[in-house]
């Protein structure tokens, strides 16, 4: 009787669950969007039931597609997890409710104590504070989003004085919730999701006690931080596959199934496109853009605007790093274009709109909607567009949404090859932005796209049961070096007109 291992993959804008066969092929699949909260400008939150709901939706309803092909629900062996990073919740540990809204990771509410550390602290402090973790001090990680619930939310506050509140990535938050809540308290994370956190050693894979301290906290116990008369939980750090650290579900059609796999959905995506060795290299292409360099055993901390996280860390084995390069906007600008300036009503529209012109026409859009990322890593920009004439359609435009990702792609692979040493000659690229060959041409090397690209949920299900296999696409570039950095030369001046957009605009 054939095996199979299904994945939740819980990401930014939607959560899906595939049921996989030994080869690695999906044999049944449901997806759904959840709601999308944006309160007030530059806040992003979801309703944490919204997603638990969802996850449980999928896995019934894709059980249900696998057991109508004619297979069996209990020939499903293993669960894995890979889930949309940074996003911070807080519910109650005794009565396992939410205390507030999820802030999401493109969130920027908490730029101004952002602001306020960095004036707090010295240069050689901050710089000790990214040698430890990995990441520099901004909006994105979950630490400042923490800070901002404790600050604004009366019900964190007071579930804090009361030693009761609990603090976790989507995650943490999904795994507690399939094991029964309170009930069982399974209260883990993975080696991955917990260093986005900005409270993780990279080196021990520990908390650590200098970064705590940093944000005003300190260690009391095993997993238990203080501030002034306030407890935080904080979830035990396992490595990614393992056998018995998540439990096993208890709600759904299929409660008793063991979850053996958790990982933060780039590093999923990474194992997915077999970056199993240092030198392998992958973008992903969703509502962001994500690429990951694997560098081995031992981490390597960037001097050229990178990000320096955990890649995986199977049970029994030593960790594996990476270097990232993360990008705010990717997908989201084309559904910006969709939702905001009525450009078409599929992100297909969008892509038929770029293909109908031979180029940007001179347009340049630096889509920094909520700020630029790597590696730029500049709180103060916002969007801009450049370059408009008489000329300018919406063909342009549409165009020049998608050469945005391209040209910071291009900006983080520079910087990569500066850290490492090396020049990657190829790019193994993934999500719904990978379509295009657009990248191959401003890169200027050979960029390879899996036949199949459920490679977020395949890398899941590869830490669960180790093994895939996949067919691939590649796009090779179209146009000269010469051109390709000419226009990347543009792009960069595009940004620097851009970068201090808000400094002083008292209403931002």
């Amino acid at each position: 009787m054939e095996d199979f291992v299904g994945v939740v993959d819980q990401g930014t804008t939607s959560t899906r669950f595939i049921i996989f066969n030994c080869k690695g092929e999906p044999v049944a699949c449901h997806q759904v969007e959840f709601p999308q909260l944006y309160p007030h400008p530059g806040w992003h939150s979801h309703n944490p039931l919204d997603i638990i709901s969802s996850v449980e939706s999928c896995i019934d309803q894709a059980v249900h597609k696998f057991e109508s092909a004619g297979h069996t629900r209990t020939n499903i062996r293993a669960i894995g997890i890979a889930n949309q990073r940074e996003t911070t919740l807080v519910w109650d540990r005794i009565t396992g409710e939410p205390l507030a809204d999820a802030i999401v990771w493109t969130d920027t509410r908490s730029q101004s104590l952002i602001t306020e550390l960095k004036q707090k602290h010295t240069p050689e402090q901050l710089a000790t504070v990214q040698h430890i973790c990995g990441l520099p001090l901004s909006t994105y990680s979950s630490a400042s989003k923490l800070l901002w619930l404790l600050a604004n939310e009366p019900r964190v506050r007071d579930a804090s004085e009361r030693g009761t509140l609990v603090i976790g990535t989507v995650d943490t938050w999904l795994v507690y919730k399939l094991n029964g809540g309170p009930v069982a308290d399974v209260f883990v994370t993975d080696a991955t999701n917990a260093s986005r956190t900005m409270f993780m050693n990279l080196d021990t894979l520990e908390y650590d006690p200098f970064l705590l301290d940093l944000f005003g906290l300190s260690t009391s116990s095993t997993n238990t931080t203080t501030t002034t008369n306030h407890t935080i939980h904080l979830p035990k750090i396992s490595s990614s596959s393992h056998p018995t650290a998540y439990g096993t579900l208890t709600t759904t059609t299929l409660a008793g199934t063991p979850i053996t796999s958790c990982l933060g959905d780039q590093s999923a995506a990474l194992i997915g496109q077999r970056g199993l060795s240092a030198g392998k290299a992958k973008n992903t292409y969703g509502t962001g853009c994500f690429l990951l360099y694997n560098v081995g055993e031992k981490a390597v901390r960037s001097t050229h605007g990178l990000l320096a996280t955990v890649a995986y860390h199977f049970k029994g084995c030593n960790p594996v790093y990476a270097l990232e390069g993360s990008i705010a906007v990717a997908g989201s600008g084309v559904a910006f274009l969709r939702e905001n300036m009525g450009f078409g009503d599929t992100a297909s529209d969008i892509d038929r709109l770029a293909e109908s012109v031979p180029d940007s026409g001179g347009v340049v859009f630096v889509t920094a909607f909520s700020g630029l990322f790597a590696t730029y890593w500049v709180g103060g920009a916002r969007g801009c567009i450049f370059g408009l004439t008489q000329h300018t359609q919406k063909g342009h435009i549409a165009r020049a949404t998608l050469e945005a990702t391209c040209f910071q792609t291009k900006a983080i692979l520079q910087a990569m090859e500066k850290d490492s040493g090396h020049t990657l000659t190829e790019l193994a690229v993934d999500g719904g932005m990978s379509n295009s060959d657009t990248q191959a041409d401003l890169i200027s090397i050979p960029v390879r796209r899996p036949q199949m690209r459920e490679t977020t949920a395949l890398g899941a299900a590869v830490a669960a049961t180790r093994a895939c296999g996949l067919v691939e696409t590649v796009f090779e570039p179209r146009v000269g070096r010469e051109e390709s950095e000419a226009l990347f030369g543009r792009w960069e001046r595009a940004v620097e007109l851009c970068a201090g957009w808000v400094v002083n605009d008292s209403s931002s």
